[in-house]
């Protein structure tokens, strides 16, 4: 059995090259997946831009038709019902793919993969998983998810739909009202969650709309007036004394909010995913523009300040295939190695995907502020003709603005990715503190003024990779000497143990990605030495705002003191020649 990498260990190995996977390693079939999810897209969705703008609803749940017919809505459900049963890589490159060309599709297709299949697959009973998932995987049925309520969003366990078991014991009668719903207005199946009787947990349960005895007993609210992804269908659901029969419950009773966590983490990996190919074809559109525009006599690709943005972009897109598709292996190899030591397949990706639940907070995070980012550049590039709904810029901001809203805010994901890191460190599963005292040691020694031998290609950065790790040991280690127990309550200062640790991530992930298939003079090496670079100024920024706030007199001067040593370069690198090399081949060549 392999031994895999365990969730947030990357904070205290140093990773080798060949133990990351990426883009560039795709198999035939997978490549085979990408090209027909693109072309589809390219096909069908793109030409029809303005219809989804218009609230063309229809139109959304034709084309999610047409992926059912390709088999795209059920990459990730076995064959045994149904689906394609391919790998956890391959769910994330049909998800990358297939979310690119319309924040709406990309809406109705994540919705319906992830949080309105995955319940089923992986708490559903034989009889349920029979039942449901062969309609789910092949597009006859299409699902949706209720979780939020009005005063239940980020806290979700907190909702007041109530489940009553019926007088004769076979069905839940479920009363409450769900808000927000993805798919609701073209859905057959509700994965829905409710309190049964006083219970302390939600509890998840699963129905067909079609089956229900009494078809008033679920009814909608009206399609919602949103700012973006606008004929992605999102209504309330109001269940008026529904019967679901007792066997309809997924899991075990009071279980459901561990439901509704793990079905979430797996949706915030795909979340990234789901943002890549956005971001390639603002890119690509920023940088057609540009080339074409022109003032003073010239293209304003010439312009060293559309140079920057298009070079930064470039980049951003560079580093968030990185950390997603890292990511997505170590998921696989978890689950592979999960069900060689006799696991099924469903308890096995449970496990897959919660062991890496820091590391799927840290890329749903980084990679929509990026998204959102990105599309705002495009409008800038595009100028007064970025504002213009004639032009693709002003959708796709509006269409990204959601992605740091939905599967748990970001603000909600920073806190919970530092907040399930140091209970790993609590519980004995990942040894934190051992490095964290080996660093606070470091600080009290003399420092070597050895100049390192830095001559092997991205050996400087992974040192400083390395010493990155020890500021977020350092902050980290001191804040929770400090606050113990309490340090969930001192949120500031976890939003900046945050940063450092979504940037940490995030480099690595790029540096190991050039190292291992680029050459040194290559434009990804100069992408991930440039994000390297920015990466740095942010963490020095994070850290030094966290250690101020709760350290004072001879420690705060010992940690910023050893902020400015773990942050130093040997051999800076020049950001200006880095970014117009970047800038130079991607304007030149027309496209990412």
């Amino acid at each position: 059995m392999n031994n895999t990498l365990k969730g947030g260990e990357f904070l205290i190995k140093e990773i080798p090259a060949n133990e990351i996977f990426s883009l560039e390693e795709l198999s035939e079939e997978q490549k085979m997946l990408r090209d027909s999810a693109k072309e589809f897209i390219d096909r069908e969705i793109v030409p029809n831009h303005d219809r989804f703008e218009k609230k063309d609803y229809a139109l959304t749940e034709e084309s999610m038709r047409k992926l059912g017919e390709m088999g795209l809505l059920g990459i990730a459900v076995p064959e045994e019902y149904g689906g394609l049963g391919m790998g956890f890589v391959s769910t994330m490159l049909a998800c990358d793919y297939v979310s690119g060309g319309n924040g709406s599709l990309a809406t109705a297709y994540g919705a319906h993969t992830g949080i309105g299949t995955l319940p089923t697959l992986l708490y559903g009973t034989e009889e349920l998983k029979n039942k449901y998932l062969p309609d789910l995987a092949t597009g006859t049925k299409f699902g949706a998810y209720c979780l939020t309520e009005p005063d239940a969003g980020s806290d979700a366990n907190s909702g007041k739909t109530k489940a009553k078991l019926s007088e004769d014991g076979k069905h839940y009668i479920i009363n409450g009202q769900k808000m927000w719903i993805s798919n609701a207005g073209f859905a057959d199946t509700f994965t829905l969650f409710a309190k049964i009787d006083d219970d302390k947990n939600i509890t998840g349960f699963v129905i067909n709309r079609s089956e229900l005895e009494d078809p008033n007993s679920l009814t909608l609210g009206e399609e919602e007036h949103k700012l973006g992804i606008r004929s992605s269908s999102t209504r309330q659901v109001f269940f008026n004394d529904m019967k679901v029969p007792v066997e309809n419950m997924l899991g075990e009773r009071n279980n459901g909010f561990k439901i509704a966590l793990n079905a979430l983490n797996v949706g915030r990996i795909k979340l990234a995913a789901a943002n890549l190919d956005g971001q390639r074809r603002i890119l690509n559109h920023s940088i057609q523009y540009s080339n074409e525009r022109k003032q003073f006599g010239v293209s304003i690709s010439t312009f060293g300040a559309i140079r920057k943005k298009i070079a930064e972009m470039a980049t951003g897109v560079f580093v968030s295939e990185s950390g997603s598709y890292r990511l997505a292996k170590n998921v696989e190899d978890k689950i592979e190695e999960l069900v060689s030591g006799g696991l099924n397949h469903q308890q096995a990706e449970l496990k897959g995907v919660e062991e890496f639940a820091v590391e799927a907070s840290i890329l749903k995070v980084f990679v929509s502020d990026l998204t959102q980012n990105t599309a705002d550049e495009g409008i800038q590039i595009y100028g007064g003709m970025g504002f213009s709904e004639d032009t693709p810029m002003e959708s796709a901001w509006r269409d990204a603005r959601i992605g740091r809203i939905y599967e748990g805010t970001n603000e909600i994901n920073r806190l919970l990715a530092v907040g399930m890191l140091i209970k790993r460190a609590m519980k004995g599963e990942l040894d934190l503190m051992s490095p964290a005292m080996a660093v606070g040691k470091e600080l009290m020694g003399i420092p070597s003024f050895e100049t390192p031998d830095y001559s092997e290609f991205m050996s400087e950065e992974k040192a400083i990779i390395a010493n990155l790790k020890k500021v977020f040991l350092m902050v980290a280690g001191a804040a929770l000497q400090k606050f113990m127990m309490d340090i969930e309550k001192q949120q500031h200062l976890l939003l900046n143990a945050s940063e450092i640790l979504n940037q940490i991530y995030m480099a690595e992930s790029a540096i190991l990605r050039a190292e291992k298939h680029f050459s040194a003079d290559s434009v990804e090496a100069a992408m991930a030495q440039l994000n390297l670079y920015k990466a740095v100024e942010k963490i020095i920024t994070a850290a030094k705002e966290g250690i101020i706030s709760f350290v004072e007199g001879d420690e705060q001067r010992m940690m910023l003191s050893g902020l400015r040593r773990f942050t130093k370069y040997t051999n800076m690198p020049n950001v200006v020649a880095l970014t117009e090399k970047i800038a130079a081949h991607f304007i030149e060549k027309g496209s990412y």
